[in-house]
């Protein structure tokens, strides 16, 4: 994850633990989060599958959570320690 992440994410929802989504759908989660508006990763062009290994890496060390927001429908992906989980 980058220097700021999106000013409008969610902070409570369900946890989704990324190990129980299969490659494809954790693939698809991580890319929508990282090529979405309002995700900055500074100055520097960062190529996708970077950007992409890089949240997996915070997924697995447990520094980032998957997070389902029931009303919306919707994933994102934040910092673990910033989670109010109602799951």
């Amino acid at each position: 994850m980058g220097k700021s992440m999106n000013k409008n994410r969610q902070t409570s929802g369900l946890t989704i633990p990324f190990k129980n989504l299969s490659p494809e759908a954790l693939r698809g989660v991580i890319e929508e989060f990282v090529t979405r508006e309002g995700t900055d990763y500074g100055e520097a062009e960062i190529p996708l599958d970077t950007k992409a290994q890089q949240v997996m890496n915070q997924l697995q060390s447990g520094k980032a959570v998957i997070v389902f927001d029931q009303k919306t429908e919707t994933c994102n992906i934040i910092p673990a320690g910033d989670i109010t989980s109602t799951s």
